[in-house]
């Protein structure tokens, strides 16, 4: 399994750009959907996207409205291929698009495929606090993560499913997200290949 970086992100990228903050949400829709493109070529089964956080929900409401929108886009887009879909987020925040709560459940979409996962207003603590509650993960149903692949060159996990990548290999890219292309995608398996995965063992 592999995963993209918070749609989040591309604030940076628009900054560079000279665009405003908000307008830089769009432009990771296009490397999104040819990212799974390639994932589902290459054989990979699982795939999850990382929209945004519940920490994200603080920044300038026009910015959250930006992003919001942006998921809510990517999703749509990314369905149109043969997936199994899953949105995974608190849906009892104002923040959550209701848009997608129709994908809280994991669909099979087009004939099913590849799974994909996509992580809206998602917040580690409140994934954590249903052990408590309920006994399991609310993202028990999203697999263990090999592959972690973080862009823009940033080296940490944003609270990205902590028990899902306990045993995650980390690659670093250091492009911006729309600013993805098809070789990056074959220079981080390439990297993956090379890797001793142990698993603790």
């Amino acid at each position: 399994m592999m995963t993209a970086s918070p749609l989040t992100a591309g604030y940076r990228w628009a900054e560079q750009h000279k665009l405003s903050r908000e307008a830089g949400y769009a432009y990771g829709l296009k490397p999104g959907l040819l990212l799974l493109q390639q994932a589902k070529t290459y054989g990979i089964q699982e795939i999850t996207y990382y929209g945004f956080t519940v920490d994200n929900c603080r920044r300038p409401k026009e910015q959250v409205q930006a992003f919001q929108q942006a998921c809510v886009q990517a999703v749509h887009d990314l369905a149109t291929e043969g997936v199994d879909l899953l949105v995974i987020g608190n849906t009892d925040s104002k923040c959550f698009p209701e848009e997608l709560k129709k994908y809280t459940n994991r669909t099979a979409i087009n004939g099913g495929g590849i799974r994909l996962n996509f992580l809206v207003n998602y917040g580690w603590k409140w994934d954590l606090s249903n052990i408590k509650s309920a006994g399991f993960l609310h993202s028990s149903d999203i697999s263990r993560i090999d592959m972690v692949i973080r862009w823009g060159g940033m080296r940490r996990l944003s609270g990205f499913l902590p028990v899902q990548s306990v045993y995650a290999d980390f690659y670093v890219e250091e492009k911006l997200w729309p600013d993805y292309e098809k070789s990056d995608f074959y220079r981080a398996m390439d990297w993956y290949k090379k890797q001793d995965v142990t698993y603790g063992g």
